[in-house]
Order: C-alpha cells, then structure tokens, then sequence
C-alpha cells in the first residue's frame, strides 16, 4: 500500500463485529481509515456522496437493516464512480442462494462470518491482499 491509509467502507450493523474486523485489519499490518455504516440506507448514503476519493475497499454484510447488502452491492455496481472497487461480502449466512446472489451482483468475495477469534482475525490477511492487489 502507498504512504496514505486505505479507505475502507463497512456496513455492519454489529457492534461486536465491527470491532473484531478493526483488531483484524490492525493484526494483520493494514493502515486504513475505516467509515461504518450501520445500516443499508446510511451505506448507500456514504457511497453516493461527493468525495475527493472513492473507498479503496466497501466490505458489506448482507443482513443490514433498511436496504440488505445485496441492494446496496447492487448500487455500488451500478454508480461508475465506483467502477473497480472490490466489494467483500462478509456475513453470518452460508446459503447457497446468498453465495450465487452476491456472484451475480458482482462482489468480488464471500466471507462467512467464522466463529472462531482466530479465524476471524485471519480475514484480515484477505483484506490486506485485497486492498494492495487494487491499489
């Protein structure tokens, strides 16, 4: 990664979530700047505002309230301006159906959510790959 800190937009509506994915980026040697949204409507809200710089990453969980994370992958893919932008899905759900939807939408991966601390802070390597892949 450059001399800046990455950019990274989360929608999680969880707490408890939003602070293992922190440990796990700081973990893991990622500098970044992390904007969360805590739900779908405040996302979508975060990603169509004006700024100087896109998001170097969006990580969206797919159960946000107001809009889900499939409508607002759906936005992101949908908004030129935020064209090459990798989108991690990362969520609690295993559903096949979930799985094929966020494909079809275009998220770049898919994340069950683990259960285990170590393995939650073993996403963080995923994150780090992706943000120095993309910039």
């Amino acid at each position: 990664m450059g001399s800046s800190p990455a950019t990274i937009l989360l929608g999680e509506d969880n707490p408890a979530d939003v602070y293992l994915i922190r440990q796990a980026l700081q973990e893991n040697g990622v500098e970044y700047h992390l904007e969360v949204a805590s739900h779908g409507g405040e996302m979508i809200a975060a990603l169509t505002k004006p700024r100087e710089q896109p998001p170097d990453l969006i990580i969206l969980d797919l159960n946000l309230p107001r809009y889900d994370g499939l409508e607002v992958l759906k936005t992101v893919r949908d908004n030129s301006a935020l064209e090459g932008i990798p989108v991690v899905i990362l969520t609690s759900s295993d559903s096949p159906k979930d799985r094929v939807a966020a494909s079809a939408f275009g998220a770049d991966c898919y994340i069950r959510k683990p259960s285990k601390l170590d393995e939650f802070m073993a996403i963080g390597k995923t994150l780090h790959s992706l943000l120095t892949t993309n910039l």
